[in-house]
């Protein structure tokens, strides 16, 4: 806790102005299932041509290396990184939509104005100083005067007052910019952000995936950002420009020859392949056909390219984001919008055999609204542990007996699409053990993908979900989004999609996001997670396995908190590097 708390002080209190000096497994019950996977990967590998085989985009895909280089020490120039991804992003700007399958392509568009390294310090970006009011009420910051755009325009202080007020109007996370009071602009490169209340959060809010810069001359006014078609085909100041974007197949990025930091990005080429079954994912890494795999689920899989000579895989690739796998519930309809029924479920779910068997021991269980991996969790919450007698008891109390064939209630459950080999196990255990042990029938809802998903739960067109959902580094950032009234917006992911309302949480998410002082923080965070488990508007199960396995040719010079959510400049292939 104390290393945690220094990192904390020293993150959030420095005030100082810094200047550049330069700048779910697919559970396997069953020794066949190895057999059907090692058949199914010897398959792939015979259909699936090679990346230097293949033409992307109607042209040719470029050599790994195609500059030499005097020391082995200094990056290589050149080269394409092909990198897989689960989800096909509904458009490519995070100003307005959260989630890895936008952050990730729309961090290589647009520059933000900070960047943070893999052990939470942040460091100058379009930002090159910033400065902290003692008060907290004010953050100055000098831009960077060489920074244009994809289209040649520069990047003004304009620019960047115009992101942070469409962020406030248009991102899910209320709370991340909601004390911006206004933004002035004296000169075209300096910002100063006035504030209603300090934020603790201010300097982590500035990452390129929750506050990229966008062109002010492209979008006009914050009212035409949420249905423009340059979400499409943005213009950023980033180190990549969009060359194509083809949903449901790939995105494909070129070097931004005119980016702002001298000498990168060290790539030519970055492409995204959208590639939902992991098993596919797998394959390509294996065969060299993909050189970076994102985020995967599946242990076996993780496992299988872990024992690979030319793999590394990365477990703390996304130290910042806190993920939480959780069932949420839809209180704005019977029967969830009764606690009872709520803290019922609860009772019936067994994290330790879901850790156990569906995750193979390689999962934490979480307990509440904050990852156990933040400085701010409290275990001293109701765990829930598994109580069939209470469950049934508490159905019963809430008017939902069993009728002659045992059966109380049905309802409705479905999951994120994209993490179907996990989330199908999870959905099988849980049908299973609701109709054996309560009474209570799910009815499974299979989207067909993210996007119908997503309409589904943001319209509140749903009873049960599962889904991840991240903590981004700060409460203010990750948490406050879910529980605050004043955040229940339809047709909007990842807010306050189960309409949990409760005037309490409400003071305590405004006391603790303006204070400062970490023990007194930290207790209002604890009392905040009591409420949160007993009032149980999604009950959180585990936190989730998010990793990054690459080419071990690969080097990537700047890794971040935020993973391949952060620019991706700094990655190169070693002189004379293979893809296999």
């Amino acid at each position: 806790m104390f290393v945690n708390q220094l990192k904390y002080f020293i993150f959030v209190f420095a005030g100082v102005v810094i200047a550049a000096t330069s700048i779910l497994p697919v559970y396997s019950a069953a020794s066949d299932q190895n057999v059907l996977e090692s058949e199914a990967r010897l398959l792939i590998s015979e259909s699936v041509p090679s990346i230097s085989e293949s033409v992307i985009g109607g042209r040719e895909s470029v050599s790994h290396v195609s500059e030499p280089v005097k020391s082995e020490n200094e990056p290589v120039l050149g080269g394409e990184l092909v990198v897989s991804l689960y989800a096909t992003p509904p458009h490519l700007n995070p100003a307005i939509m959260s989630g890895l399958a936008t952050a990730f392509p729309g961090s290589q568009i647009f520059a933000g104005l900070l960047r943070f390294d893999n052990d939470w310090n942040p460091h100058p970006y379009l930002a090159e100083k910033w400065d902290i009011s003692k008060d907290g009420l004010s953050v100055k910051l000098n831009l960077v005067k060489n920074s244009i755009f994809h289209d040649g325009k520069p990047v003004t202080s304009e620019d960047v007052a115009f992101s942070i007020m469409t962020v406030k109007a248009l991102h899910p996370f209320k709370s991340m910019m909601e004390p911006v009071e206004r933004v002035d602009t004296p000169d075209p490169h300096t910002v100063v952000i006035h504030l209603r209340k300090p934020h603790p959060a201010i300097l982590l809010a500035m990452s390129s995936a929750l506050l990229p810069i966008l062109p002010k001359h492209i979008y006009g006014t914050v009212e035409n950002v949420k249905d423009n078609p340059a979400n499409m085909n943005p213009i950023g100041s980033g180190p990549f420009k969009l060359e194509s974007f083809i949903p449901g197949k790939e995105i494909r990025f070129k070097k931004n020859k005119d980016f702002f930091i001298k000498g990168r990005p060290y790539l030519d080429l970055l492409t995204i392949k959208i590639i939902s079954n992991v098993l596919e994912e797998s394959m390509g890494m294996e065969t060299g056909d993909i050189n970076m795999m994102v985020s995967f689920q599946d242990l076996n899989e993780m496992n299988h390219l872990k024992s690979l000579e030319h793999i590394v895989v990365i477990s703390d690739a996304f130290k910042g984001i806190g993920p939480l796998y959780w069932m949420a519930f839809n209180l704005q309809k019977k029967p969830f919008d009764d606690v009872r029924v709520r803290r019922a479920m609860a009772y019936a779910i067994d994290r330790k055999f879901i850790i156990k068997t569906l995750y193979q021991n390689q999962a934490v269980a979480e307990t509440g609204p904050i990852s156990s991996s933040s400085p701010f969790y409290s275990s001293e919450v109701n765990h829930y542990e598994v109580d069939f007698e209470k469950a049934n008891r508490l159905l019963d109390e809430a008017g939902y007996p069993r009728d002659s064939f045992g059966k109380r209630f049905s309802c409705r459950m479905t999951y994120l699409p994209e993490r179907s080999g996990s989330n199908r196990a999870m959905i099988e255990y849980l049908n299973s053990v609701f109709m054996k042990k309560l009474g209570v029938e799910t009815i499974i809802e299979h989207p067909d993908d993210f996007g119908q998903w997503m309409q589904k739960i943001s319209n509140w067109d749903f009873d049960m979900t599962l889904d991840d959902v991240f903590n981004w580094g700060d409460p203010v950032i990750g948490v406050h989004r879910t529980y605050l009234s004043s955040n229940i917006r339809k047709g909007v992911i990842w807010s306050n999609t189960q309409g949990y309302s409760n005037p309490e949480v409400d003071a305590l998410m405004e006391q603790a996001g303006s204070e400062l002082d970490f023990q007194k923080r930290y207790a209002l965070y604890k009392k905040f997670q009591k409420i949160i488990t007993d009032d149980l508007p999604v009950y959180s199960i585990v936190k989730p396995f998010f990793a990054i396995a690459h080419n071990r040719n690969l080097v990537w010079v700047e890794k971040s908190i935020w993973g391949v959510m952060s620019p991706m400049d700094t990655v190169y292939w070693k002189q004379n590097a293979q893809t296999n």
